[in-house]
Parts: structure tokens; C-alpha cells; sequence
């Protein structure tokens, strides 16, 4: 009777770990016994300072999500005017700021939001393009908006990086719609986009020369909800994470024109601990580079690259909403080998910068814009 108990036991376990054709789960948080690291504010007064940039070392760029935009010089902020109406909704509302790789010449930038600017019901995710002069937004020009709206209020996005060849990408959440538009491709949502810097699309675009109808921006599909993007420091390539459901929060390296699987395949469940899909992987459909398991909930991304900090340069940053820290991940060979929990309890971060400075800065919300310094 034991053998036959202990037999059953251990399929009853087989059967609920997720099979994974090319990670391993993921290792336990490593935290340190002694923390070498603290911070100091440098922008306050922000209660959801949702994302950031620097213009240089002393000039940052804040967006708050309720629908303000801050010019911050030397710590002091100035509220930047022109902004165009902000649809402010659950998880919507002013989202990422970033400024055009020339940005010394023209002075362009660029942001997202969730808007409705066709007076009908609800909102979607919007990329704008803006002059700033003298802390007025002129020149606005919308470049994409999302559609149809709807009155969902989670998941989004929104992230924008720029590639050396031209081209803005930003994200959009498949808005709460898992079953209708990440694996649709004439429906918004659940995709990374391409576009020229003027706003046009780029005719070598993965689906430019599909059939009508569908969104010829788009460049990679099958995303839940991605919160952090960046351009990897040394390979070029898009380094995105995103929000899973309940676990299977992700860190993917975004190709041309792939489907990242969302929701066909998954290593998380729903909110309810019911079963989503029983497939963490598919034909056809890419891995992720990793995923948590349980979700942290992750927001802003960003890599070290300088020699400020010991023992941190190459290594990944991203910030955790649902337990309040920064985590730190060592990667070799593609494989996430060590993560380290900086700043325990230091809030909700939502977006992570390496300054022009090489320190990391993080937003955190209802704290502002944190600079992490050793300790003396």
C-alpha cells in the first residue's frame, strides 16, 4: 500500500510541473547579507511617475500617469503644457516618454498614452510625436492609435526604444482581450510595432505586404502585456519583458515578424488558479529567454553598462510592482544564473534608466525618481 501511495504521489507532481523545451525553471532570489546599496531622491512629488528619460545628466524627462509631463532641471519640475487629452482609466493613462536620437537638433520626443479621439465609448494606447520648446509641447502629431477602444481598463503597454537604422518601436497590451487580438494580426493589441521616426511604416516591415487588413506596423505579435524594452548594449537586438498572468511573467529577445505565443502558450495560470492552456510550448510559437514563477509583476528595464557599481556591469534591472524592489539578473549564455533583490521594500517600481551619469535611476511610486548610491 506505501509503494502504491508513494507511485501516485509522484505522478500526481510530474503532472503539474510545466514541461520546458528550453529553460530551466527559474532559481530562487538571492539576497545578500550585507546591502551595500542605497538611494537618494532626486525627483519628488510625482505619485505615478510611470516612465522616464534623460535629456542629459541634469535634464529628465518625467510623465505622471494621471496626464502631466515634467521638464526636471537640477531636481526642480516644471510642468510641460501642449499635452493632448489623456483617457486616465484603471492601468491607462500618460504612459512612456523618450526623445528622437537627434533630439539636440530638433528638439523631438515622443510619447505614449491611452486616448479616445473618436468620442465613442473607452480608450486605446496612442504614440505621439511633439517639438519641445520652452516647456510647451508644439508640432503635436499623432504616429499610431490603437483601435477599437474600449472601456477594459488593464494591459496597455507601453514601451519605446529606437534601433540605429530608423525606426521607433513601442508596445501596445492586448487590452485585456487574450482570446481576440495578440494572435490576430488585424487586430490591435498584443504586438510590438515598427515605425520610420517620421511616424510612416517601414515597407520591409514583416506583414507590410499581407493580405487587407492587416496592421502592416506590426513587428512581432502573441504579447500579453509588455511593461520594459530595451535595445541590448552590445547585440542590438529588442530585449522585452512582460506581464504573464498568474506566473509566466517573461523576459523575451523580440525577432522579426515572431509569435511569442500569448495566450496559446503560457507558464502561468489565471488569477483563479484555473488552467489557461496546459502548453508552455508550441510549433512554431518562441520561448522565452525566462519567466517567473510566481509573477513579480515587472515594469522598466534597463542594463548596466559602466563601471560605477561593483560587480554589476553586463547585468539585467528590472523592476518588481507586486513585491516593491529592484532585481538584479547575472546572465550567461542567454541563461539567467543569479538574482539578487536590491532596495527590499523600496516601493512599486515602475521604470528603470541607466543615466548618462552610469548610475541607475529608478521611478517609484509615490517617491519619484531614486538615484541607487552606495552606502558611505
Amino acid at each position: 500500500m506505501l509503494k502504491n501511495n508513494l507511485i501516485l504521489f509522484l505522478i500526481l507532481i510530474l503532472t503539474y510541473i510545466p514541461s520546458c523545451s528550453s529553460q530551466e525553471n527559474p532559481p530562487l532570489v538571492k539576497t545578500p547579507e550585507k546591502k551595500e546599496y542605497t538611494y537618494e531622491v532626486i525627483i519628488d512629488g510625482i505619485n505615478i511617475p510611470w516612465g522616464f528619460c534623460f535629456i542629459s545628466n541634469n535634464k529628465i524627462l518625467v510623465t505622471e500617469k494621471s496626464g502631466k509631463l515634467f521638464f526636471v532641471e537640477d531636481s526642480i519640475k516644471e510642468e510641460i503644457l501642449g499635452l493632448p487629452e489623456v483617457y486616465v482609466r484603471g492601468q491607462g493613462g500618460l504612459l512612456d516618454v523618450a526623445i528622437h536620437p537627434d533630439f539636440k537638433i530638433n528638439n523631438l520626443i515622443y510619447f505614449t498614452l491611452s486616448t479616445n479621439i473618436e468620442d465613442d465609448i473607452g480608450g486605446n494606447t496612442a504614440l505621439y510625436q511633439a517639438k519641445l520648446i520652452d516647456k510647451r509641447l508644439e508640432d503635436l502629431k499623432l504616429l499610431y492609435k490603437a483601435v477599437p477602444n474600449t472601456k477594459k481598463a488593464q494591459h496597455f503597454g507601453s514601451r519605446i526604444v529606437f534601433d540605429k537604422k530608423g525606426h521607433v518601436f513601442f508596445t501596445i497590451g492586448d487590452r485585456g482581450n487574450r482570446d481576440l487580438n495578440p494572435q490576430d494580426l488585424t487586430k490591435d493589441g498584443g504586438k510590438v510595432y515598427r515605425l520610420n521616426l517620421d511616424g510612416s511604416i517601414p515597407t520591409d516591415n514583416p506583414f507590410f505586404s499581407e493580405k487587407s487588413g492587416t496592421k502592416k506596423a506590426i513587428f512581432s505579435y502573441g504579447h500579453r502585456n509588455p511593461q520594459g524594452m530595451i535595445i541590448h548594449p552590445e547585440s542590438d537586438r529588442i530585449w522585452l519583458h512582460e506581464h504573464g498572468p498568474r506566473g509566466g511573467d517573461e523576459i523575451n529577445i523580440v525577432e522579426y515578424g515572431k509569435n511569442y505565443g500569448w495566450p496559446k502558450i503560457t507558464y502561468g495560470v489565471n488569477y483563479s488558479g484555473t488552467t489557461i492552456t496546459k502548453n508552455t510550448s508550441l510549433p512554431g510559437l518562441e520561448q522565452p529567454l525566462y519567466y517567473w514563477v510566481p509573477s513579480i509583476a515587472p515594469s522598466g528595464m534597463a542594463f548596466s553598462t559602466s563601471d560605477v557599481y561593483k560587480n554589476w556591469k553586463g547585468n539585467l534591472f528590472i523592476g518588481s510592482l507586486k513585491y516593491r524592489y529592484l532585481e538584479r539578473l547575472v546572465i550567461k549564455n542567454k541563461k539567467v544564473i543569479e538574482r539578487e533583490k536590491i532596495l527590499e521594500n523600496v516601493g512599486r517600481v515602475r521604470d528603470v534608466r541607466e543615466g548618462p551619469d552610469g548610475y541607475l535611476y529608478i521611478a517609484v511610486e509615490g517617491k519619484g525618481i531614486l538615484k541607487i548610491v552606495q552606502k558611505k
